[in-house]
């Protein structure tokens, strides 16, 4: 079952760890979710991906399809915050859902991504099950938003 809508959603995964970014995949897809993943593996490739693939509407990506990012904050060469804030401040990605999914819990580290525009905080867990099942629930939610 995927999210049911009329053009694909596509999950971009910002994640630097091999292993947290299957484990992520891995227990979305368990949930119930069928949509196409695509991990990028840290905040350069991230910006690289979404100013030159989306931005510029290249020929492989189809007219219609709507992306959501799960976005992690601690990153090499280009941090989650950095990311986010060149997102929404540019007039053609600024709609694209983010979803800040890292195991910083630091208050002030919230209200800045909240302030950018994060659209959903997510503190991951350090117990791999409570990960494991924090990401089951991500998977239901992700299911039954709506998303442009």
């Amino acid at each position: 079952m995927s999210i049911e809508r009329e053009k694909e959603l596509i999950i971009l995964i910002v994640e630097d760890d091999p292993g947290h970014a299957s484990l992520i995949m891995k227990n979305l897809k368990r949930s119930g979710l069928r949509n196409k993943f695509i991990v990028l593996k840290d905040g350069e490739e991230a910006l690289d991906f979404l100013f030159q693939f989306l931005r510029r509407k290249e020929p492989e990506r189809r007219e219609g399809d709507a992306y959501l990012l799960l976005l992690d904050i601690r990153l090499p060469k280009v941090d989650g915050i950095e990311v986010l804030r060149q997102i929404k401040e540019d007039p053609d990605l600024r709609e694209i859902p983010v979803i800040m999914l890292t195991t910083t819990d630091d208050p002030r580290e919230i209200e800045t991504c909240y302030k950018l525009g994060c659209n959903v905080y997510i503190t991951k867990p350090v117990d791999s099950k409570q990960f494991v099942e924090a990401i089951m629930r991500l998977g239901l939610f992700l299911m039954v938003v709506k998303i442009p």
